[in-house]
């Protein structure tokens, strides 16, 4: 399965949007006048560790809408399992659903099929986060294939920071 390459223009991905429309995946939103993106993939509303990790994603939106970052979040549940995670944990960031099979691989993520049907009835997403730059591309990417590891929002807040004040360049990009 390919991978999205740092500096790579992030494919074209919509999902379903809770509350109705599309969510374009790794685009800010036309009305919100950022224009840069973070794409925050969960797990699914199994997950205790993605509840936590965007409880901490929700602290963090007035800095990084500061920043000039527009930030969403999406997991392959369905309507139902999104609407219900969202409302758990007082989400008010767009949370997408119903991510395909076919669309996680078009962003090159981690797939693992239900260890039960008490944990999920379909193949859902490993974590990712994805951040691109006012270009469309990729400026940030961390794939991971485990629930366990996952980039600190804060420290990842704080580098975003630095690479827009400071201009830093997409890194990552040397061919072996």
């Amino acid at each position: 399965m390919p991978r999205l390459a740092p500096g790579s223009a992030f494919p074209d991905v919509s999902v379903p949007r809770l509350g109705g429309g599309t969510l374009a995946l790794g685009r800010p939103a036309p009305d919100s006048g950022r224009d840069w993106a973070m794409l925050v993939v969960y797990r699914g509303k199994h997950c205790p560790i993605c509840a936590r990790y965007l409880k901490t994603l929700e602290t963090l939106l007035p800095r990084l809408h500061g920043l000039g970052v527009d930030v969403a979040t999406v997991s392959a549940d369905p309507l139902d399992k999104a609407e219900a995670f969202a409302a758990d944990n007082a989400l008010t960031l767009p949370v997408g659903h119903d991510l395909s099979p076919e669309q996680m691989a078009a962003l090159g993520l981690w797939i693992s099929d239900p260890r039960s049907p008490q944990e999920t009835d379909r193949p859902f997403p490993e974590p990712a986060v994805f951040v691109t730059n006012a270009e469309g591309r990729v400026q940030i990417l961390d794939i991971s294939n485990a629930p366990f590891a996952r980039p600190d929002l804060e420290s990842l807040t704080n580098g975003i920071a630095f690479v827009r004040e400071k201009g830093y360049p997409i890194r990552g990009t040397h061919a072996a």
